[in-house]
């Protein structure tokens, strides 16, 4: 199976910044898209980020300028660097990635999967 599991939430002061990773393990043959969500109590899941397989990287307007996303091919990771952040950025992030896998020597459609989230405060 194919897990994502996002690490470095926490509570940070307003201005401050926060770098979350997120790795991707299992059987794995290929990462497509991968990004970042957000969803902030009493609201819906949000797009944030999100970095193309080749690096091309799009941003909510909301955080462009602030967040920049990144990725580690050999390590099947991405990053999300957040950086003036402001108490609106309260939320859960929640990683995203298309991954393609061949199984019995056979390629699969990629499938999408979700990390378990992880909190990140920022206080005011």
């Amino acid at each position: 199976q194919v897990q994502l599991v996002e690490s470095g939430g926490g509570l940070v002061q307003a201005g401050g910044s926060r770098r979350l990773s997120c790795a991707a393990s299992g059987i794995i043959s290929y990462i497509n898209d991968m990004g970042w969500y957000r969803q902030a109590p009493g609201k819906q899941r949000e797009w944030v980020a999100s970095i193309s397989s080749g690096g091309s990287t799009n941003y909510a307007d909301s955080v462009k300028g602030r967040f920049t996303i990144s990725r580690d091919n050999a390590k099947n990771t991405v990053y999300l660097q957040m950086n003036s952040l402001k108490p609106e950025d309260t939320a859960i992030y929640y990683c995203n990635a298309d991954i393609s896998r061949v199984l019995l020597g056979i390629p699969r459609p990629p499938v999408n999967y979700w990390g378990q989230g992880t909190q990140v405060t920022v206080s005011s």
